[in-house]
């Protein structure tokens, strides 16, 4: 059996559809299943157990030799929530347990973390634990993720074999539900819709133009197969960044999604709230040095190829994965 936390939610229901397609059905849904948003997400996916996140470590007593492993991805991702007593509850504390809980019965676990621990991005963007110290992320969320990090880094008891992942700027099917906190692509694909055109937001720092502000845009197909090829090879434990490991634009992005849609590119530059400012990031990049010495050779397809595999076969008839 394998548990996905978080499995109703964007990245989880993506790792359990593609499970179900490598041929993997005795699989445990664990999450906060009260929303109706998210129902589509898992209604046609194959699993044996669907489980309360709140219930989940009474759930799981006496069936520790059943797990095969634990991919924890379940998290409040929230950037604009304040609340650190949140995050220190469902993300900080939770992960914890279930560290903890996979150390005692040496259970291999594959976690989520976040790009946003890098912050600004003056410390760069290496995954070497030596500089994580260094790091000042910018809102509760990356704080929580962040510490969580240096905490498993300093664990003497690990699990046999452990694997965190920095994830960068996600997107693809299954993403309907997060409203302000969906993808860009998802966000620009309905500006252009309903208003014929995308808004971004203007720079605010002289060494960026208009909509050349840059992040490393991972298609989330790319991202599972990356956390599946360490569910089966599970040799080289640690913290890695997945990333497609190229900054794009998002001028390319949004002139890369009128192509799709076979419109001629329309952009308007807007205003960024003024208290969002200080904590906007200007540039991301994923440093896939260490992901590449660990052996995992996945390729991360372009983001014009992601961008045209999503519109065409999921965001054009709302279609889930």
């Amino acid at each position: 059996m394998i548990i996905i936390t978080g499995a109703a939610g964007f990245i989880g229901s993506c790792v359990t559809a593609y499970l179900n397609e490598q041929g993997y059905y005795d699989l445990a849904l664990v999450d906060d299943f009260k929303y109706p948003d998210k129902a589509p997400n898992f209604r046609t996916k194959k699993f044996t157990h669907m489980v309360d996140r709140k219930v989940f470590f009474h759930w799981v007593a006496g069936k520790e030799r059943e797990i095969e492993a634990i991919i924890h991805l379940g998290a409040r991702t929230d950037t604009y929530e304040t609340d650190k007593q949140l995050f220190n509850r469902l993300n900080f504390n939770y992960s914890q347990q279930m560290w903890q809980f996979c150390t005692r019965e040496q259970i291999p676990i594959i976690y989520a973390s976040s790009a946003a621990t890098y912050g600004d991005g003056t410390q760069g963007f290496s995954d070497d634990p030596v500089g994580l110290v260094l790091l000042k992320p910018l809102n509760a969320y990356a704080e929580s993720k962040h510490h969580f990090d240096l905490w498993a880094l300093a664990q003497e008891e690990k699990p046999y074999f452990w694997a965190g992942f920095k994830f960068f700027n996600v997107y693809g099917p299954n993403e309907y539900h997060k409203k302000k906190m969906a993808s860009v692509v998802l966000h620009f694909y309905h500006q252009i819709k309903s208003l014929g055109g995308v808004r971004l937001f203007k720079s605010y720092n002289p060494d960026f133009a208009d909509g050349m502000q840059k992040r490393d845009f991972v298609y989330v197909k790319d991202l599972v197969q990356v956390l599946f090829h360490f569910l089966k090879n599970r040799k080289h434990s640690g913290l890695y960044n997945l990333g497609a490991g190229k900054a794009e634009t998002f001028n390319d992005l949004a002139t890369n999604l009128f192509q799709t849609i076979n419109l001629d590119p329309k952009i308007e530059y807007v205003d960024l709230e003024e208290n969002h400012r200080p904590k906007y990031q200007y540039y991301t990049e994923a440093d896939l040095k260490r992901l590449r010495q660990a052996g995992c050779e996945v390729a991360f397809r372009p983001l014009k190829e992601g961008i045209e595999d999503y519109v065409n076969h999921y965001l054009s008839e709302e279609k889930y994965w």
